[in-house]
């Protein structure tokens, strides 16, 4: 089983949030990984566990997000994928799930896990879209998993505390609900092995994708505080 789980660094909730230029002032923010991507990796180490299989973390983003796969390799993984990009808040979606798609579509995963959404631009998209890129199934808001030979069995959370079971054919791409699971904690055998598993390299133009967001910024701010009372008669 070759799992590919993505992985992101995003700003922590405590961050203080500053623009400059119309932009986010990144020097003043404090880099975590993504807390729902957590729950898929730990998810893909279980699988992994379960099947014999290769866990290989996929990251989009600036050199700092080394830290990311640094964390996830310290936790299991073995292997990983970094495409070096500092443009991510002017690209959409779409223009995300090109990228990552043309860098792993030669890998042939046979799962593709992401978290259900990032904290920062909490798109929730970018596990369908890469699924219907590569041609994979799909199920999002998974809350378990079960696999027999080349069955997925995946528990959806749907809604008013309802779950439904359903079978998907190998290979998909899963979109993990956090609080699946529980993630683990680094061990120091695990730290000391990160310098060992190799990690691949690449510029994000260098793969020759095409990016048409759609739209355009014209304005980034932080939110006034306001209070008002509207009587209605």
């Amino acid at each position: 089983m070759k799992i590919c789980v993505l992985m992101k660094q995003v700003a922590s909730e405590d961050s203080p949030l500053s623009i400059n230029n119309n932009s986010i002032d990144q020097s003043s923010l404090n880099l975590v990984t993504n807390e729902p991507d957590s729950y898929a990796l730990e998810e893909a180490l279980l699988i992994k566990e379960k099947t014999n299989g290769e866990v290989v973390i996929c990251t989009l983003g600036p050199e700092s997000s080394q830290q990311v796969i640094k964390d996830g390799l310290a936790k299991g993984a073995d292997r990983a994928i970094h495409i070096i990009c500092d443009e991510l808040e002017t690209m959409s979606p779409l223009d995300l799930a090109k990228i990552i798609t043309k860098k792993t579509e030669n890998e042939n995963f046979d799962l593709i896990l992401s978290g259900l959404q990032s904290n920062d631009f909490g798109y929730s998209q970018l596990g369908i879209l890469i699924s219907e890129l590569l041609n994979y199934s799909h199920a999002s808001l998974v809350m378990g998993t079960e696999i027999n030979d080349n069955i997925l069995k995946v528990k959806k959370e749907l809604e008013n505390g309802w779950f439904q079971w359903s079978e998907l054919n190998l290979p998909c791409s899963l979109s993990i609900q956090s609080g699946i699971n529980q993630p683990r904690y680094a061990t120091l055998k695990g730290i000391m092995s990160v310098k060992n598993k190799p990690v691949d390299k690449v510029d994000f133009k260098d793969l020759g994708v095409s990016q048409n967001p759609g739209y355009r910024i014209d304005e980034i701010s932080v939110p006034e505080k306001s209070k008002e009372t509207q009587i209605i008669e």
